[in-house]
């Protein structure tokens, strides 16, 4: 069964079997506006915590995606190549950003669930 995690920086990862979808939440996507376009990591790419993995541009500003945890993209939602909106529709589903094989499972358990992430946002 999948889980759901957050960052403070508005990240949402769903993990399943090793693998976590990653995208931004709802919150993220209504402070940034109508995305215009989404620069796509490469696949076999390592990504470190914190390393920027993703650039979204919006109507309003450019702003860097982080990766949430280690591990290595195994997957780029390529449908927002050319339909970037989305990730406005659809933040938490159809508008994900990027699949990655996770490094090390306990870097996890410094992510927020679903009730503190509400609670960082206020």
């Amino acid at each position: 069964m999948a889980k759901t995690y957050f960052t403070e920086d508005h990240e949402w990862l769903r993990v399943e079997g090793g693998i976590a979808t990653v995208g931004i939440t709802d919150y993220a996507q209504e402070q940034l506006g109508d995305l215009v376009f989404v620069e796509l990591p490469e696949l076999g790419k390592k990504l470190a915590k914190g390393d920027t993995a993703v650039v979204v541009e919006s109507v309003k500003a450019a702003s860097d995606v982080y990766a949430p945890v280690d591990g290595e993209i195994t997957e780029a939602n390529t449908s927002l190549t050319s339909d970037p909106s989305l990730v406005n529709s659809a933040a938490t589903s159809d508008g994900w950003l990027w699949k990655m094989r996770l490094a090390d499972e306990s870097q996890l358990e410094g992510l927020l669930d679903e009730t503190a992430y509400k609670a960082h946002i206020g």
